[in-house]
């Protein structure tokens, strides 16, 4: 398409985005089922179920412009997918593997953020206030899903740097109890592991990590 007006240029990147956002809703379900903290997949479940509004916010931005819902191949989403993609293949301990999947969609994040950012801008020059303001809604969107996933790999990270997840557990100590978090096989000496259907102190929040059959 020979682009000579910013409008040539605004449905070419919505066309863009668009296939973007339906590659993602494809990818998700996937790096849910990949993570090991029940935190990150949870994380990546929700993502799933705002980008298929996103998808639908842009259908009624193409219906705006007089145009149905087109796709443009997205070459950077498809290379950045691909890199998640490999990261789930790796031979690496969760903690590891949870922290790259965090790295992976964030790069993907930060792609659509400064799409979006682009084509508000574009929409608010060509008059288009109510596809700004769609597309506005959807880049806060993004903007919280980034801020939500730094948050979890901050917990993760210090996780990855030894390869492995903390065990939370709830220990008798002096006929007490208290949960003690400890790296799994080292228990404090003369602590023994309590009963179930105890009570239990509060302790430190540790990743839950998902138990499943691969």
């Amino acid at each position: 398409m020979k682009m000579e007006r910013l409008h040539d240029l605004f449905l070419e990147e919505l066309k863009d985005i668009y296939d973007a956002e339906n590659r993602i809703v494809k990818a998700l379900p996937k790096m849910a089922r990949e993570a090991a903290s029940e935190e990150l997949s949870a994380a990546f479940e929700e993502h799933l179920s705002q980008t298929r509004e996103h998808v639908a916010r842009l259908t009624r931005v193409f219906e705006m412009l007089g145009e149905s819902p087109d796709k443009k191949t997205c070459k950077a989403m498809v290379g950045l997918l691909e890199e998640g993609e490999e990261m789930m293949k790796e031979d690496a301990p969760e903690s590891v593997k949870d922290a790259g999947l965090i790295a992976a969609a964030q790069k993907v994040e930060h792609y659509e953020m400064a799409s979006y950012g682009c084509l508000r801008d574009w929409a608010r020059l060509l008059d288009m206030n109510e596809a700004a303001d769609i597309l506005q809604e959807t880049l806060d969107e993004e903007g919280e899903t980034d801020k939500s996933l730094t948050e979890i790999a901050q917990a993760l990270n210090v996780e990855a740097v030894d390869g492995e997840y903390e065990e939370e557990e709830e220990d008798v100590v002096d006929g007490g109890t208290e949960e003690i978090s400890h790296r799994p096989g080292q228990r404090p000496a003369g602590v023994a592991r309590r009963s179930a259907g105890g009570p239990s102190a509060p302790g430190r929040s540790q990743p839950k990590v998902k138990s499943r059959v691969r």
